[in-house]
This record gives C-alpha cells, sequence and structure tokens, in this order.
C-alpha cells in the first residue's frame, strides 16, 4: 500500500504560468489545447465571483463563458507577464476590467460568427455554490478561497492519477478520507481490513499519502506564481483565506 513515489514524473499538463508564457504569440493547436485546460480548471472561481457580485446563475455562466472566450480568442494572455505577479491576480483583474466595460458589448456581438467554447458545468457550479452561499467574507476574499478549493481539488486529482497509474486506484478511495482527517480520528484498524494489510502497513501508506499530498499541492501552487520565493506567503495567504467562513 505504499504511495506513489515523489520523484515520478508529473502526470498531468502543466498549464499555469509556464504554458502561458510558451504560448504567447503562437496559435498552434497545442497552445490552443493547453490553454482551453487552464481555463477549464479554473472557471469556477470565476463564476462564483460573478455570483457574490450579484449575477444570477445565466448570466454568471454566459459572463464567464464569454470571459474566457474572449481571453482565448483575443489572446489577453499574451499581455499577462509572469515577472508582475500572480495567475490568480491576472484573472480577477482580468474579470473585473471585462464585467465592468466589455461584457454587454461582448454579448451583443457574438451572434452569428463562429465561437471558442469552453466547456463549462453550470448546473454542477450552481449547486456547489448554493452549497457555498452562507460565507461572510467579501467577494474578492471568496474568489481566495475558492482560487484554493480549485488547487486542493487539481492537487487530488494529480494524486489519484499516480495511483492509478500504479494500478491502486482502489487503494486510494479508501485512503484519500485520511487527506482530511485529523489523524486521532483515523481508524487505522479498520482500513487495513479494506485493504487486506496490516495496521503498521496503513500507517505508512497514510503518512506518506499525507506527504505527497502537500508536496503536489505546493507543486501546484509554485505554479501559479511569478517567482517561487513568494511561495510561503501565498501558502498562508490561501490557508487564511480558506479559514474565512
Amino acid at each position: 500500500m505504499p504511495a506513489p513515489n515523489a520523484d515520478r514524473s508529473p502526470l498531468f499538463v502543466t498549464t499555469r504560468w509556464s504554458v502561458v508564457v510558451a504560448a504567447q504569440g503562437e496559435s498552434s493547436a497545442k497552445s490552443q489545447s493547453a490553454l482551453e485546460t487552464l481555463c477549464r480548471n479554473y472557471w469556477y472561481p470565476l463564476y462564483a465571483y460573478a455570483r457574490r457580485c450579484g449575477q444570477s446563475p445565466h448570466d454568471a455562466q454566459d459572463l464567464t463563458q464569454e470571459f474566457f472566450c474572449r481571453l482565448l480568442e483575443k489572446r489577453w494572455l499574451d499581455t499577462a507577464d509572469r515577472a508582475k505577479g500572480r495567475l490568480r491576480t491576472f484573472f480577477i483583474v482580468a474579470l473585473k476590467h471585462f464585467m465592468a466595460k466589455e461584457w454587454r458589448r461582448a454579448s451583443a456581438q457574438r451572434r452569428g460568427g463562429a465561437r471558442t467554447h469552453v466547456p463549462l458545468d453550470g448546473a454542477v457550479a450552481e449547486t456547489r455554490f448554493a452549497r457555498e452561499a452562507s460565507s461572510a467574507a467579501p467577494a474578492d476574499r471568496d474568489f481566495d478561497r475558492q482560487w484554493a478549493l480549485t488547487l486542493l481539488d487539481l492537487s487530488l486529482k494529480r494524486l489519484e492519477a499516480e495511483f492509478v497509474a500504479l494500478g491502486k486506484a482502489a487503494d486510494f478511495q479508501v485512503l484519500k478520507a485520511c487527506l482530511s482527517a485529523e489523524r486521532a480520528a483515523i481508524d487505522y484498524a479498520a482500513i487495513a481490513i479494506q485493504l487486506g494489510g496490516s495496521e503498521g502497513g496503513v500507517r505508512v501508506a497514510v503518512h506518506r499519502l499525507r506527504k505527497r499530498f502537500r508536496e503536489v499541492y505546493r507543486e501546484e501552487l509554485s505554479q501559479t506564481l511569478a517567482d517561487e520565493s513568494d511561495l510561503e506567503g501565498e501558502l498562508r495567504h490561501l490557508a487564511a483565506a480558506l479559514a474565512d467562513r
């Protein structure tokens, strides 16, 4: 039941600042695909921000879809400068500008032309938003919280992919609950029965899993930063945002 080796090659496509920079000035299918993946990964925090600003579910989905269409078609990412900050900041500043200056005009112009389609699951998003609507945090602070939750979700999916690649998908489904549980609350004996191993082996597996998850989360977060020296500060900022309810 060992967790995947931390030195294993990444099983995901890098779609943060590195791809943004590499795709600037290009229009290849590869760069387009990478940027569309970027949008799929990070659209929910922007949708939630639009909803917190008073947009209806339909308008928030329409706004977010149109924002990403413009982001891709007009190559706004070409203006992104990794040396000037965080991907998180770039997205929220660009969305605010779009909401204030361009959304209505873009909506009026979109009929009749070919559009870049960015798949957004509005039903799932609205269910999630309704579940989290009790947050009293300001919209900007809630955006940071949603950004952190998105990074955690990406990290979990990446970790699951590592287990799947090792043929241990079933182990992951059993062990993943240990990532959010307090150590004292983990029933190692029960897990050992489920996995057909020893309690000692489960303790080692859980320790390695939690350690690997922290590593993956740090790697995911570092890819959204202009300078990895800012990693500790961003970790603290997002941890505080996650604590806001």
